[in-house]
């Protein structure tokens, strides 16, 4: 630091006011000027230093290299001096997002016909609700993750055979498939009646889809059945009262076009068709209810979208709401207009983007705003328990690097580190928490 005690030091540069009064009381020395040429020279580093220190500050105030989630803290006035304090810095980067409910995706209709109604666009619907109404038929939402597949009801089947198979009896001997009855059976199944082949009796249907349409059944207060996997006599005079509220005929058995199931509750988005049309495959398109922030983060610099990782949204206002990454792309996208002629594959990589989804914990704090352009803040770097200053006390020193000047005019040299919320970081020998330092005029 040899270098820096030259400026800095006043044990290695001596007073200049006490070489002028040592050569005034000596006139005619040859050496008489040296005081004021000294004064002057040291005038003119000070004078550099103050310059150079409102480009420092600039940048500070700029955000380069930091940026503040709550904005930077006011700057103390020129002439004044802070002290050195041990603080956590936090760097804060800015990306542009855009509000909405997320994309569209198709509903999975089934039913086949004719559309007869359609919801309003932004219309919500719930389990139980109506999605649209094909051949004058209501398709019904319910809550699951399992498609519907397959009609769900009994079926009809020989009784013997089903009641055998319900009961887990037998009689060891091979069901003669013409129904006629099977020797001996009248002494091992108490009731043969079904053996005869007389009328057939219902068979009970299994599976998780009838699990996931039971529980919904009774989530919509529909009781008189265990909800399980067996779809039973009382579960299909259930479904009877459910069809008669919907004023359909009361056939006991579901179909695979009368009901489409979500994870939740949808906002309808834009209709495929209108009504009067054949229903297909992209009739109508839903959203999730839950608005939520697309970015078009860039593939080099996405290390900061992880899953899980804490946000800041600012809205149009200014308000700021808390944010959560949900997802992140792993198909990278080039901007329109990229790709062409005399562009290098590093620039490619460079201006790809990764859609990054973060979901809004606090719903109500968006108010009634359903889309818009939004800022999104995260954190880059932090660095915890380091000494700081505000980024005004810098000084540029005229042999390089960055110093602060000290209450009694001293400039000490110092190492810079993170900038961040208008303070930057601070190290060397000759700092120490609590050390006051001036801000330059």
């Amino acid at each position: 630091m040899s270098g820096t005690h030259s400026v800095t030091d006043p044990a290695t540069d001596p007073d200049p006011e006490a070489g002028a009064a040592g050569t005034a009381a000596g006139p005619g020395r040859s050496g008489a000027p040296a005081g004021p040429v000294r004064r002057h020279r040291r005038t003119l580093l000070i004078s550099a230093a103050v310059l150079v220190v409102t480009a420092v500050a600039a940048v500070g105030a700029l955000g380069l290299g930091g940026g503040g989630g709550e904005g930077p803290e006011a700057p103390p006035r020129a002439g004044s001096t802070v002290p050195v304090t041990k603080r956590t810095l936090t760097e804060r980067t800015s990306v542009d997002g855009q509000l909405g409910y997320g994309p569209e995706l198709p509903l999975p209709v089934k039913a086949t016909g004719t559309v007869t109604w359609l919801p309003e666009q932004g219309t919500t619907a719930a389990r139980g609700d109506q999605l649209l109404r094909v051949d004058d038929r209501p398709v019904i939402l319910m809550y699951g993750t399992l498609p519907m597949y397959r009609p769900l009801g009994l079926t009809a089947q020989d009784g013997g055979r089903d009641r055998d198979e319900q009961r887990g009896e037998g009689n060891g001997k091979t069901p003669d498939p013409t129904g006629s009855p099977a020797p001996g059976g009248a002494g091992t199944g108490g009731d043969t009646s079904g053996d005869t082949g007389g009328p057939e009796a219902p068979r009970e249907m299994r599976g998780m889809d009838v699990l996931q349409f039971e529980t919904n059944l009774a989530s919509l207060g529909y009781t008189g059945f265990t909800v399980d996997e067996r779809f039973t006599t009382g579960t299909a005079a259930a479904v009877k009262r459910w069809q008669k509220s919907l004023r359909l005929p009361q056939t006991g058995t579901v179909g695979v076009g009368d009901v489409i199931y979500s994870s939740g509750a949808v906002r309808i988005g834009r209709p495929g068709v209108r009504p009067g049309s054949a229903v297909g495959e992209n009739a109508l398109t839903y959203t999730g209810t839950a608005r939520k922030v697309v970015v078009n983060a860039s593939a080099s610099d996405a290390a900061w979208a992880t899953r899980g990782a804490a946000v800041t949204v600012k809205l149009p206002d200014g308000t700021p709401v808390k944010g959560e990454v949900a997802s992140v792309g792993r198909q990278a996208t080039a901007p329109e207009g990229g790709g062409g002629e005399g562009d290098t594959g590093q620039g490619q990589g460079a201006a790809a983007t990764l859609p990054v989804t973060v979901t809004l914990k606090d719903q109500k704090a968006v108010g009634q705003l359903e889309g818009g352009p939004v800022t999104v803040e995260y954190v880059g770097r932090e660095v915890k328990d380091v000494l700081s200053v505000p980024v005004s006390a810098l000084v540029a020193l005229a042999e390089g690097g960055h110093g602060l000047e000290t209450e009694d005019g001293r400039f000490v040299a110092v190492r810079t580190g993170l900038f961040a919320d208008g303070n930057v970081q601070v190290s060397g020998p000759a700092v120490r928490a609590g050390m006051k330092v001036r801000i330059p005029e």
